[in-house]
């Protein structure tokens, strides 16, 4: 039986392409390998927001062609929209397919099965990633995604409950929504929707334990969207959002249209309506021009904010891009500059987590080891904890016992 595996790089969106992947080759009868070196076919998710990520994707295949030679690779994503040429030509890399083509990804993999199995499908992840929207319209200065996904495209309210059903119908407790543009949901639909209309509809499924929402925008988080998903029984109280910096004139530079009081404003009702909630951020460090009062400024306003944890980036130049074009900032500047944020965000993450111990919390086990287990409560802690007798995807309660810089433990409670 040929056997396949799926590399992912980058973004939640990535992820849940790999998921649904992953279900659909399997109903086709193709075996499913956790073990890249023991597949004979290797999908590869690319990812090119950065030039670390096409790196991180070149690292991979090689690593591969070493490693499985007789593996054929398959790679598709935003690195092969962007620059094939730098693909094609890789050891064993027997098909490129760029974003646009990745439907024809599906029934090239799937040709080499001879018939559909009824046997279970081996579960890809613990919890089960849902695409609802894909592309973007807006043009930030520093993003070359717009030009690698496309417009924003929302998938039929159908499609997304039905797909959501089958998972339930597979024992999936949890559902992660994923979009390049999460908010823009519905804004392509005839008639037009919205992510909150959608939200209302999937709350309303039997089975369904709760919703996990992934990066949000917050040029676009209107209030009673707000209201909603802060109240919501089956929301997860976890929120990402895209806010990049924390000085205004980078925001302008960036061609982000918002200012630095509209996210205090934003962050300060997450936190004073759903206190328990892990409040995350995408930050860029080291964009053309910022000096270091406005970095500082950053840092400031990250120190201040209520937010739990920030994913740093260091600034990347993308061809294609207006960025990319203006004066860079010293790579020894950006690296001390990401290194100081990074500290923060592990420094305020660590005292968010100390506020649980004692405390029971609900959640899901994401991974099973020989010794231990790993659950991820509702609000985004991820905790060790002795090995349960509980299942990957299976509900549990955990209580929270001791936390330190790099980890949280605790042990299980039954439910």
């Amino acid at each position: 039986m040929t056997s396949f595996s799926i590399q992912t790089f980058g973004c939640r969106v990535n992820q849940a392409e790999a998921f649904y992947w992953s279900n659909i080759f399997q109903n086709f009868g193709l075996k499913y390998e956790k073990d890249y070196f023991r597949s004979d076919i290797v999908v590869v998710n690319s990812c090119t927001l950065t030039s670390r990520a096409d790196r991180d994707t070149r690292k991979f295949i090689r690593k591969v062609a070493s490693l499985n030679p007789a593996a054929r690779l398959i790679v598709t994503g935003c690195y092969v929209e962007r620059a094939p040429e730098d693909l094609q030509k890789m050891p064993q890399v027997w098909y490129l397919f760029p974003n646009k083509g990745k439907k024809h990804l599906v029934d090239k993999v799937i040709s080499l099965s001879d018939e559909k199995r009824d046997s279970p499908v081996l579960p890809f992840r613990s919890r089960a990633l849902v695409k609802i929207q894909d592309g973007c319209d807006f043009k930030c200065t520093f993003c070359i995604i717009p030009s690698v996904r496309g417009r924003s495209v929302s998938y039929e309210k159908r499609e997304i409950l039905a797909q959501i059903k089958e998972f339930i119908k597979q024992g999936f407790k949890e559902v992660v929504l994923t979009g390049i543009h999460l908010c823009s949901y519905g804004s392509s639909l005839k008639p037009k929707s919205s992510l909150m209309l959608l939200l209302k509809e999937i709350e309303k499924i039997k089975g369904l334990s709760r919703v996990r929402l992934s990066s949000l925008d917050p040029r676009f988080l209107e209030p009673p969207l707000l209201e909603h998903i802060t109240t919501s029984e089956k929301i997860c109280p976890h929120f990402h959002l895209s806010l990049q910096s924390g000085s205004d004139v980078i925001l302008e530079r960036m061609g982000r249209k918002i200012k630095i009081k509209d996210y205090k404003e934003i962050l300060t009702f997450l936190s004073k309506k759903s206190p328990q909630a892990s409040l995350g951020a995408d930050i860029i460090v080291g964009f053309p021009g910022e000096t270091e009062d406005d970095f500082m400024q950053t840092y400031r306003f990250l120190k201040q904010s209520p937010l739990t944890y920030f994913h740093v980036f260091s600034y990347s130049p993308r061809p294609g891009t207006a960025a990319a074009t203006w004066k860079q900032i010293n790579g020894k500047v950006k690296k001390e500059r990401a290194g100081l944020l990074r500290d923060l965000s592990v420094r305020k993450n660590v005292r968010f987590r100390q506020l649980f111990i004692g405390k029971e919390c609900d959640a899901i086990v994401i991974k099973k080891e020989k010794a231990r287990d790993e659950i991820l409560t509702s609000n985004y802690l991820k905790v060790r904890v002795p090995s349960s007798p509980y299942c990957e995807r299976e509900e549990a309660r955990v209580k929270i016992l001791k936390v330190d810089r790099g980890e949280t433990t605790g042990q299980v409670i039954s439910l």
